[in-house]
């Protein structure tokens, strides 16, 4: 009867084979179902592998480079990509990929600076609006109406206008424009989880209104305003680029991904590598960056 349990392929996935000993089965059939995880998403692991590595651009650019991104050389200016230069020369003679792995920290400061604000700004906004209920969310959701009313980048560029250039102020201006989207999710996923069953048991319990809202709705409610806030990464990305690259950002000769692109405008018909490698960096940013959101709203919906 041992044996045939031990041997019999339909006994189940789980009995372990004979003289294996019992503690090893388990991690070997994890270890299996891992790695046919990620082998079945080459997209996913390409895509993480992309955010790694700007991550490590950004707080250790010496793994890339050991060039300095401000010294030009003029026997070199302009020179096209090749063994010496991968990304090529800009019109000062700049290594190009020393300027864009050094950018990096610039753009991805600005970048999480604004989805920061965003998410703190309208997760606040709409936590307040879809629990206190009455005037005070009809209140606060007319202002996010209005803030909808306005096309993100109008906006972006009306309050950096108001604060000023650098890369701080236009990571304010990105988030603020992004306010309104964290808002409107946040008190959707408030009013749903509100009338659950356990949090009326908790009011009913005598438990006082901010120890209901720290302990069972924001926990429960705050899931899904993460999973945008991944999202908004990307589209945070392309504002503050778009910004740096209207001459908002942080003033010359800092190498923010905007002001590169902007920078090689005036030579594609002779220098198209300036602008277009630096613009593909930030395409293959971005879309990094939706494929994991992609992936984890996948996991928290239950989809693939």
């Amino acid at each position: 009867m041992t044996e045939a349990l031990t041997t019999d392929p339909s006994a189940g996935a789980g009995l372990r084979r004979p003289g294996e000993p019992a503690g090893r089965a388990a991690p070997r059939r994890d270890g299996r179902r891992l790695l046919r995880f990620w082998l079945r998403r080459p997209g996913l692991v390409l895509a993480l592998l992309v955010l790694a590595a700007v991550l490590l651009a950004a707080f250790w650019p010496g793994l890339f480079t050991d060039r300095d991104p401000l010294r030009g050389a003029p026997a070199e200016i302009l020179r096209p990509p090749g063994a010496r230069h991968w990304f090529g020369t800009d019109e000062l003679g700049r290594d190009l990929y020393a300027r864009v792995v050094h950018g990096a920290a610039l753009s991805l400061k600005a970048t999480v600076l604004a989805v920061a604000v965003a998410f703190l700004m309208g997760s606040g906004l709409g936590l307040v609006a879809g629990f206190a209920g009455g005037w005070v969310e009809t209140v606060l959701m007319r202002l996010v109406d209005v803030l909808l009313a306005v096309p993100g980048l109008f906006l972006s560029l009306a309050v950096v206008t108001a604060l000023g250039r650098g890369t701080v102020q236009v990571a304010l201006a990105v988030g603020v424009a992004g306010v309104a989207g964290f808002a409107r999710v946040m008190r959707a996923e408030v009013l749903r989880v509100r009338h659950t069953a356990y949090v009326e048991a908790a009011r009913l319990s005598g438990a006082r209104w901010y120890a209901v809202l720290g302990r069972h709705v924001l926990p429960n409610a705050l899931g899904p305003v993460l999973v945008l806030a991944t999202l908004d990464l990307g589209t945070a990305v392309l504002a503050v680029s778009s910004l740096s690259f209207l001459g908002f950002g942080a003033p010359p000769p800092a190498p923010e991904w905007g002001a590169l692109i902007a920078g090689g405008r005036d030579y594609l018909a002779d220098a198209w590598w300036v602008s277009t490698l630096t613009g593909l960096t930030v395409a293959v940013l971005v879309l990094a960056v939706h494929r994991v959101s992609r992936a984890l709203d996948g996991e928290g919906t239950g989809r693939r």
